[in-house]
């Protein structure tokens, strides 16, 4: 029996239209291949389609396939017939890929940590700041240990790293050399974006009645972690050394106290926003860290013993990588 493609694909646009970037990461048989691409004027849904055509032509005809995509509007026109009134020219080249192969069409949930999703989304964005960026006409992708494979086409494309540099091929925060750098937003639109992140502290029973009947000898516990959280935020930029200095326009801490026969926790939700170039995820994950160490700093003479559980990003909205949603949320 046959071998299967895995495909995974992802496509990213900054302005729909605007620049924009599409991956395709290829599993088969052991070996692993990376294809990206972008454009210089397009939209999201061409580079959805594009990603889908350029993994089922990586594979031969009469092979097996299965396209793992999060988009909805690609995955539901393949499998639901959903209309095409645009697009049409790639609708009819993803049609004829899939005609010379027994193709499968699989949704899968973007942004819930799924590894090779994740790597296609990085990739496109890669190709997409480069795309932004007037890179040069090219399209590249590498092989597993066959090393790189150069495409021509008319698209401005992204190089995936190579050897050692492989595991952070998707990661903006470093260089082709695998040095740290700071990402270049300067080509994004400043958009709304939001944040929210969560996080909790457990401690005895007995230390949780103090806080929640203000009789912590430091003072009003809630109140100081509050402040100490939304004054985290607003720094962050100087906390996380490749952090963007973001303009916050909103940023809230609370509280929740969860009493327990055995254990006791203060629940705590930060959520933050701004218009801008780049999105809050930090912001909103540094007021819920610095609330957490404040309540411990506020009650550590009582209670050494408590622990800060769980610090995660529940949502987050806006941007070119769009909504995310954590599944526990």
């Amino acid at each position: 029996m046959p071998s299967t493609f895995d495909i995974y694909t992802d496509g990213s646009c900054s302005g729909n239209p605007g620049p924009g970037g599409w991956a395709a990461v290829i599993e088969h048989e052991g070996e692993t291949t990376r294809l990206s691409g972008g454009e210089r004027s397009t939209t999201n849904n061409r580079m959805e389609i594009t990603a889908a055509i350029k993994g089922l032509e990586a594979a031969p005809p009469g092979a097996t396939a299965v396209v793992h995509s999060d988009s909805e509007y690609l995955v539901k026109t393949m499998t639901k017939g959903w209309k095409r009134n645009v697009n049409r020219d790639l609708w009819e080249q993803l049609d004829l890929a899939a005609a010379k192969r027994n193709v499968d069409f699989r949704w899968v949930r973007g942004h819930a940590g799924h590894p090779q999703n994740e790597e296609a989304d990085r990739l496109a964005v890669q190709a997409m700041q480069v795309a932004a960026n007037g890179g040069s006409a090219r399209e590249e992708a590498e092989q597993g240990v066959s090393g790189p494979l150069s495409l021509q086409g008319e698209r401005a494309g992204v190089r995936v790293p190579q050897g050692g540099q492989q595991g952070t091929a998707g990661l903006t925060h470093i260089d082709p050399h695998g040095n740290a750098r700071m990402v270049d937003v300067g080509n994004k639109p400043d958009s709304v974006r939001t944040a929210i992140a969560a996080g909790a502290v457990a401690m005895l029973p007995e230390t949780l009645s103090l806080i929640v009947e203000g009789r912590a000898e430091k003072g009003d516990v809630f109140t100081v972690a509050r402040i100490a959280g939304i004054n985290a935020a607003k720094h962050t930029w100087e906390l996380i050394p490749l952090a963007h200095q973001v303009p916050l326009s909103h940023v809230s801490v609370d509280f929740e106290a969860e009493p327990g026969t055995d254990v006791g926790r203060v629940r705590i939700t930060a959520q933050a926003r701004t218009t801008a170039k780049t999105g809050v995820e930090m912001e909103a994950l540094t007021a819920v860290s610095v609330a957490a160490l404040t309540i411990y700093d506020m009650c550590k003479a009582v209670d050494r013993g408590m622990t800060i559980e769980g610090v995660r990003l529940v949502e987050k909205t806006g941007g070119t990588h769009g909504d995310y949603r954590a599944e526990s949320a």
